[in-house]
């Protein structure tokens, strides 16, 4: 094995490997691209999707976790987001790679 090879510490590994077991699940990757251009609610996620809102309140609360989505709240609403340009930018680069021929 090469010694000059760049390889993140244990830690940073299992927290890679945990990031990339929710990407995983198709309907959650669902939702990140419900919410890739705009904020949504539940309610708007689970129309969007055809799912109910206890399911998809299920995985937002998986990708809140791992700090994929946050929330606003305005008024009795609760509105998800991506939460920064990195998850637009695995989710770009997730879809190029998937599309190349």
């Amino acid at each position: 094995m090469r010694k000059d090879c760049n390889l993140p510490d244990e830690n940073e590994m299992a927290d890679l490997a945990e990031l990339f077991k929710v990407f995983g699940d198709s309907t959650r990757v669902r939702i990140l691209f419900t919410l890739f251009d705009q904020e949504q609610s539940v309610t708007d996620i689970a129309d969007a999707l055809n799912m109910t809102a206890s399911a998809v309140s299920h995985q937002l609360r998986i990708l809140k976790t791992n700090k994929l989505i946050d929330s606003r709240r305005d008024g009795k609403q609760i509105f998800y987001f991506l939460a920064d340009e990195h998850v637009h930018s695995i989710l770009d680069v997730g879809r190029e790679h998937v599309e190349e021929e």
